[in-house]
């Protein structure tokens, strides 16, 4: 009997897209919502609020990012879902 032919799949084709170990798109809007903090009125204040939401949204997002990479757009297709969907016999639109 003949086996099965088998390809080596590389895993870099399958790991998620992250960016300082949380999710792309998420890291990249806090650090612009940080960058607006900071620039908005340049004063230490300011600087010192917008590095600690940086920080402490970037260590949320990693912990969420460690849970599961795609978290966000599980989420929002989650809230997409209507809360009943009644039976139908067969496809047909509601009115």
């Amino acid at each position: 009997m003949i086996g099965l032919n088998q390809t080596p799949f590389s895993p870099a084709l399958n790991r998620p897209h992250l960016l300082l170990g949380g999710e792309r798109k998420l890291v990249i809007l806090v650090i612009v919502s940080a960058l607006i903090v900071i620039l908005s009125d340049i004063s230490l204040v300011k600087i010192g609020l917008g590095l600690l939401l940086w920080l402490v949204s970037v260590a949320l997002l990693r912990r969420m990012a460690k849970h599961d990479p795609d978290l966000s757009t599980i989420y929002l297709r989650r809230v997409r879902y209507q809360a009943y969907y009644p039976a139908q016999s067969r496809a047909s639109y509601p009115s």
